[in-house]
């Protein structure tokens, strides 16, 4: 917990609902978790069951078991903007969350009223789970970025800045696309071939994934005014699963000196689900550096920070090639990472973003970066997984990947788990690779 999300009655893990599917194990939204999306009706024509919709329109939902609560329908909210339910303080959010879950809780006097307002989620197209105002990916896997600078820099893989500044970029937030959409193979420049001068033109060779969390804001800032580390969790919203896709033979040719430019912005995938951060009380762990690495500079430590600043969530990728799919198989887990080992903390990025005046508003995104884990087979990327293409892995089919080819999905799993608290998940968020364009 912290002192800006403490744990309460909403969190026993003893409670249930009455909508069965939330108590089954394994279920990823049980009460304890109502993580907060958009929707809108599968198909076309016509209006829902109650009428209280009609088919095309966004409407903020909750999730529950395998169903999604309408808050129009159910009478908790008076409109459709995601943003002005984002952009209230904390303690209006937390009277949100605790009205959720009363109503959905086993015996509550609401059930014959909001049934009305469930919809099975398989009935629904899940959109992004809010409009992406802006976005910015940060760098907050110290093993991620040793791995990858160990590859382009033998000699100092980690450079200097890294322990001292959160290091980020600002990316394409137009780019940014709803989890279940394909991505398409980008072309660019790559290198010189050798012996040339002129650089090559073509689809990417190198196509990978990154395993991300979005982090997104609630509460935004004016502009020229900072947000404290004190006050940096009151800002942050929730959290989604986030593939962040690299072209990683554009981006070694395009990235100095400037940055990544088009080996990133052509897509970057979001889960349908924003995991609140009041859902994620239970989860909190402290902050600890290594001793050997320099203590955070002023302005991004408090002791709230140090006591619960760290999150538990466990993350895994999953990938299925085109053959694996029509055979029906789900695909082979090719890695497994945790939230926990990243070097600067959620607050952290807020605080550093802000420092020098910068406005955020409600909507917009920070990435965390790649969070790889400390060991190999806690890889978040093909990058890594491979050795930068040298060492390809091998699938339990037989097929053998150094980076993504056509047909290849791309699965991204999420979860909190511990004991004494009820576990919650964070859904999937996946996306399948097409050609590209000719």
């Amino acid at each position: 917990m912290s002192a800006t999300y403490p744990i309460d009655h909403t969190h026993d893990p003893a409670a249930t609902s009455w909508v069965s599917s939330a108590n089954q194990p394994g279920s990823p939204f049980p009460l304890q978790n109502l993580p907060f999306g958009r929707f809108r009706l599968a198909g076309s024509g016509g209006e829902c069951h109650n009428g209280e919709w009609r088919n095309g329109d966004w409407h903020i939902g909750v999730a529950i078991g395998d169903q999604v609560l309408c808050l129009r329908t159910a009478g908790l909210v008076d409109h459709a903007d995601m943003h002005r339910l984002m952009a209230q303080a904390p303690t209006a959010r937390q009277a949100l969350r605790h009205a959720l879950f009363d109503g959905l809780k086993a015996g509550s006097a609401k059930q014959a009223a909001w049934a009305a307002a469930l919809v099975p989620q398989a009935d629904v197209e899940m959109g992004l789970p809010c409009p992406v105002g802006d976005y910015t990916d940060f760098y907050t896997s110290i093993h991620h970025a040793t791995t990858v600078g160990r590859q382009f820099r033998p000699e100092q893989p980690l450079l200097p800045n890294y322990v001292w500044v959160p290091i980020g970029y600002h990316g394409r937030a137009s780019s940014v696309i709803p989890s279940g959409m394909p991505v398409r193979r980008p072309k660019g420049q790559t290198r010189p071939a050798a012996g040339s001068e002129q650089p090559n033109f073509g689809p990417s060779r190198r196509l990978d994934h990154e395993l991300e969390l979005a982090l997104f804001i609630g509460q935004g800032n004016a502009l020229g005014e900072p947000i404290g580390i004190d006050q940096a969790e009151a800002h942050l919203f929730g959290v989604a699963l986030f593939n962040d896709w690299s072209a990683r033979d554009i981006q070694g040719w395009e990235y100095q000196p400037l940055g990544p430019f088009l080996a990133k912005n052509f897509a970057s995938s979001v889960a349908p689900w924003m995991v609140t951060m009041e859902a994620l009380a239970p989860f909190r762990q402290p902050f600890v550096r290594d001793a050997a690495l320099p203590a955070p500079l002023p302005y991004l430590s408090s002791p709230d920070t140090l006591a619960h600043g760290v999150i538990n969530i466990e993350l895994e990728v999953w990938l299925q090639t085109a053959q694996m799919r029509e055979a029906g198989h789900p695909g082979d887990r090719i890695s497994q990472s945790n939230y926990a080992d990243a070097f600067w903390t959620a607050a952290q990025l807020v605080t550093h973003h802000t420092v020098n005046g910068c406005n955020l508003q409600p909507g917009d995104l920070l990435g965390t970066g790649t969070l790889s884990g400390p060991m190999p087979e806690q890889a978040a990327s093909m990058l890594e997984l491979s050795n930068g293409g040298q060492a390809p892995i091998t699938l339990s089919t037989g097929e053998q990947r150094s980076f993504l080819e056509d047909g290849d999905s791309v699965i991204l799993k999420g979860w909190c788990n511990r004991a004494g608290a009820a576990r919650i998940g964070l859904g999937e968020c996946r996306a399948t690779v097409l050609p590209a364009r000719a």
